[in-house]
Order: C-alpha cells, then sequence, then structure tokens
C-alpha cells in the first residue's frame, strides 16, 4: 500500500483513539440508553424545560456516537478499496481511496477538535461585544472591521446573528457594539477570542497615508438559560435609559427605550437597544448581565482566563491576543497558539477557524497554553 494513505491511515486511527477517550466510550453509550428511555417515558414532557434539556443532550450524544462509527467505516472501506486496487493493479481505485483517506483525515481531524466542546456552557449561544480602544476614528473604523468579520464567520457556519447594542464613531466606525450568535456551540468556538486585537495598516484616514496601529477589544460569553442559577440583587443595579443613536438601520430603534444596566459590584455594564419596547430592551439586557455574571464565574471555576479585573486593562500595547499587520506585509498572527496566514482578506472575511481550531488543538497536543 502507498506510503501516504498508510501515513494518513495512522494519523486517523490516532484521531479516532483520541475520540473515543474524550467520549468516554463505555460511559457514553450507557447514557444513551438512559436517555434513550427517558424519551420514550410519556410523562417527560410534563416539564418541559427538563425533556428539552434531555432532548438536546440525547442528540448531541448519538450524534457523537454516530459520527465516529461513521469516520471507523469510511476509514475501513477506504482501506479495502485501496488493497482491492493493489491486488487489481488498478491505478484509478488507488487514487480514489487515497482521495478518501485524504479527506477522511481533515473530518476526523475537525471532529476530534469538536469533542473538545464539552465544557459547561461550550454548547450555547454567545454574546459578542467590540469595543473600540486606543486609535480615535482609526481604531472604531478596526471595531466595525472586526465585527463583520464575526458576523461573516457565524453566516458562513450557518449560525443566526442577532444585533442588540451599536455605538457608533463620531467619523466612522463604532465605538462599541453587541450581537448574539446563535447555534450549537457558538460559545465553544469563540470564546478564545476574548481579548485585544491590534491592526497595523496605512490608514484611510490620515491624508499623508502613514502607516497606524490601533486596538480593539472582543468579549465573547454565553448565553444562559432559566436552570442556572446567577443571584442578582436589585440593590446592586443602577439602570439607564437613553435614546438610541447610530446608523443601524433595521438593527436598532431610535426612541428614548434603550436600557444601559450596570452591576455595581463587578462593574460590569450592558446595553440593549434592539427593540421600541423598554420593556423588552430590560429584559434582554438583564439576560446579558447574567450572561456576563455567569460567564465570570465559569472563568474563576475553569481557570480559563485571567481574574476579572485584569480584563479592565487599556486597550492597548501588552494586552493583544492577535496580530493583524497589512502594512508593509500581510500577516495575521494569534500570539497565543502561534498560528498565521498571509490571507489577510480571507480572514476579515470571515475566514477564522485557523485560529479557533488552533485554539483547540492546543489542548488536545500541548501547545501553547490559551492566554500565554
Amino acid at each position: 500500500m502507498r506510503a501516504e494513505i498508510e501515513a494518513a491511515a495512522g494519523e486517523i486511527r490516532s484521531s479516532l483513539a483520541l475520540l473515543r477517550r474524550h467520549l468516554d466510550w463505555d460511559n457514553a453509550l450507557r447514557r444513551l440508553d438512559e436517555l434513550n428511555a427517558l424519551s420514550e417515558d410519556p410523562t417527560l414532557w410534563d416539564k418541559p424545560e427538563k425533556a428539552q434539556k434531555v432532548m438536546r443532550e440525547r442528540t448531541h450524544l448519538q450524534n457523537s456516537i454516530d459520527g465516529y462509527k461513521a469516520l471507523e467505516r469510511e476509514l475501513d472501506d477506504a482501506l479495502t478499496l485501496a488493497e482491492l486496487g493493489e491486488m487489481e493493479g488498478d491505478e484509478a481505485s488507488i487514487d480514489e481511496a487515497e482521495r478518501n483517506i485524504r479527506d477522511l483525515k481533515a473530518k476526523a481531524a475537525q471532529r476530534e477538535l469538536e469533542s473538545l466542546l464539552s465544557g459547561e456552557a461550550d454548547q450555547n449561544d454567545c454574546y459578542l461585544e467590540v469595543h473600540a480602544g486606543a486609535g480615535g476614528t482609526e481604531a472604531q473604523d478596526w471595531a466595525q472591521i472586526l465585527l463583520r468579520m464575526y458576523t461573516r464567520w457565524a453566516e458562513q457556519h450557518g449560525y443566526k446573528v442577532e444585533w442588540l447594542e451599536e455605538s457608533p464613531g463620531e467619523e466612522a466606525g463604532l465605538k462599541s457594539a453587541t450581537i448574539e450568535i446563535k447555534g450549537h456551540n457558538a460559545y465553544g468556538w469563540l470564546k478564545s477570542e476574548s481579548g485585544v486585537h491590534r491592526l497595523v495598516r496605512i490608514s484611510p484616514f490620515d491624508s499623508n497615508a502613514r502607516r497606524h496601529t490601533s486596538f480593539s477589544s472582543v468579549w465573547v460569553y454565553p448565553v444562559v438559560d432559566d436552570n442556572i442559577e446567577v443571584e442578582i440583587l436589585d440593590k446592586d443595579l443602577r439602570v439607564d435609559t437613553f435614546r438610541a443613536s447610530g446608523a443601524g438601520g433595521q438593527h436598532i430603534n431610535k426612541t428614548d427605550s434603550a436600557i444601559r444596566i450596570t452591576h455595581i459590584p463587578t462593574g460590569v455594564v450592558v446595553s440593549c437597544q434592539v427593540d421600541r419596547s423598554q420593556h423588552r430592551n430590560r429584559a434582554m439586557a438583564m439576560d446579558m448581565l447574567k450572561a456576563r455574571l455567569y460567564e465570570l464565574e465559569l472563568r474563576k471555576r475553569e481557570e480559563a482566563a485571567q481574574a476579572v479585573e485584569d480584563s479592565k486593562t487599556d486597550i492597548g500595547w501588552g494586552h493583544q491576543i492577535r496580530s493583524y499587520v497589512l502594512q508593509p506585509y500581510q500577516m495575521i498572527k494569534d500570539l497565543r497558539t502561534g498560528a498565521e496566514t498571509s490571507d489577510s482578506q480571507g480572514v476579515l472575511d470571515g475566514d477564522i477557524d485557523l485560529f479557533l481550531s488552533a485554539s483547540l488543538a492546543a489542548k488536545i497536543h500541548g501547545g501553547k497554553a490559551e492566554g500565554n
């Protein structure tokens, strides 16, 4: 058998072994039997929230197990095709087997990464905030470019995007904006994007065409459901109403119903201006606040990031997680994992899977730790 096929098959088997270990195979099969039995209980839907949770877990586990079995089956089929091709001297069959193995290798690697999305909130929808930092109009334009990058990524992966808050820059771009990204594993994929993003380019706002460095920060936190208890006391809140502003078109309203809530003990601030109803904006802002406070607790428990106060540092030098250099050369590099690409336009058009995958791969293969 060709050396390329044997090498690729070896890598696929390694991925399958890791997948089986992450799934905790015997316990996964036992748990699926339990969930199947629960789903057939006619009294399950007497408690809809519990029923939905059971069905989500069952679907996720079934898909994981079926995906593993499919990879095993496809590998056996491809190797059988290669062996038959060699026995019969059929180069076309061998070439087809090699193509199948190559595709299967990429699929197995992707499954391996997705198996790590098993954190407490990884499967949830998420909120994503972008804030312009040092650099004035240039940084505000950069914030808008970043937000476009994430919305493009979301759309390319079949996620839904809802705009919740938008504060425009004086001349161009955004001072800040918040969107909700809805879809399976949205938080798990995007949580490593929290941090400061640095841009180096010839500024379109500089008549002398000089190179500028600017910064914007991204904050990602999970949408949480009603089963998760987060205690919020009225006395700890400051609620402000204001008129929504900006050219958001269908994204935002223009009445005095926009809501800003400050959680005084932590300094967390959330805003919502998506609806003309002040009551609905307040309810959505409370959901966002609950999610932010829950995410802070997740970070502490999982030791996945610095303490909350560290996240309040200036948006500037020394705190960036990724560097986007457009001049004098093209290079985007993640400073935590070392992942890099010269396809800057592709990245800014939403092709950020390289960086998202690298963050997960670092956990599997012992690469650079996130945040280092």
